[in-house]
């Protein structure tokens, strides 16, 4: 069984490209040739209509970048937004992502403590016995976003679940939103800052979960508005994954993006949700209908000023 980090490791390498689309998606982000669609075909029940909707859009998405995207990282809160119906609508986003040839991951950031977070911990990565005595995978990620601020009691259910099947986790460590600084860069008695500390916590975490490619599958969410603490994350975490959001629609460009990388240019994943799946609205050249080939224009462009990013590193 191939260890997570190696997995995700191993399709950034093959793609040569660093990146993750983030699928969060809003009605308003699908052009309306769709939502009209699938709203008068299915007059009188518009939460189905609204999730069908979605479906079409992420599948067209997939279907633009899997030859060049290792991963997608679908956000739970934008589907069950919608209801029952849409969340059925991820369960099929992942499955179908994942038939493409692309890793999930979950973008839950699920905490919680004891059998709460096992039963996170299985839901999304794992799998649920059921009353015929199987086991059965509902989500089938490959891994998940978690909050480690309640310490090992919610985290460890979730490394039982990764060390048996194989999956990953990443833990907040420093986030991107403006106010991530007001709580996680207070300085504690010993002079490490809270993202500090929780950056050892993770490394230790994930001692035991690293794979033939040198990194953990316990990883780390490091955003990219926060270059200066990224390479310190970096600097105290050197065996572990970091997922880095932030990069796109919420400001930050491809020098900050690629502070937490190693110094070989590994280690690190970026997400863009917003910049790809609404590059369409850029684009004066093309039909809404081919939002397919803008995400597809945007992700090559993401790629290429990642790359180059790298090779003339900023921050280090």
């Amino acid at each position: 069984m191939k260890n997570f980090a190696d997995l995700l490791t191993g399709r950034i390498a093959e793609l040569n490209n660093p990146t993750v689309m983030g699928l969060d998606p809003r009605l308003e982000y699908i052009p309306s040739e769709i939502t009209t669609r699938w709203n008068n075909d299915l007059a009188g029940d518009p939460e189905l209509a609204s999730a069908m909707a979605i479906y079409e859009f992420n599948q067209t998405l997939i279907d633009s970048v899997c030859d060049i995207i290792p991963a997608i990282k679908p956000q739970f809160a934008y589907y069950e937004m919608y209801g029952p119906t849409a969340v059925e609508t991820l369960r099929k986003t992942i499955k179908y992502a994942q038939s493409k040839g692309m890793i999930v991951i979950a973008d839950a950031k699920r905490n919680d403590i004891g059998t709460t977070a096992t039963a996170y911990a299985e839901s999304i990565i794992g799998k649920t016995s059921l009353c015929d005595g199987n086991d059965k995978v509902m989500y089938g990620a490959e891994s998940v976003t978690v909050n480690g601020y309640l310490g090992i009691d919610g985290i460890k259910p979730f490394l039982d679940v990764c060390e048996r099947d194989g999956r990953g986790i990443f833990c907040l460590v420093h986030t991107s939103n403006p106010s991530a600084s007001d709580l996680q860069d207070l300085k504690l008695e010993d002079g490490r800052a809270v993202y500090e500390l929780m950056a050892d916590k993770v490394n230790e975490w994930g001692k035991g979960l690293i794979g033939e490619s040198g990194f953990s599958s316990v990883g780390a969410v490091a955003g990219a508005t926060w270059p200066e603490q990224a390479v310190e994350i970096r600097k105290r975490m050197p065996e572990n994954l970091i997922l880095v959001p932030g990069y796109g629609a919420q400001g930050a460009g491809p020098d900050a993006a690629v502070a937490s990388f190693t110094k070989d240019g590994k280690g690190s994943i970026v997400n863009a949700s917003r910049s790809l799946m609404c590059a369409w609205k850029k684009r004066d050249d093309l039909k809404p209908t081919d939002f397919g080939k803008a995400t597809r224009d945007e992700a090559i462009d993401m790629m290429t000023k990642l790359n180059d990013a790298l090779k003339n590193r900023k921050y280090v």
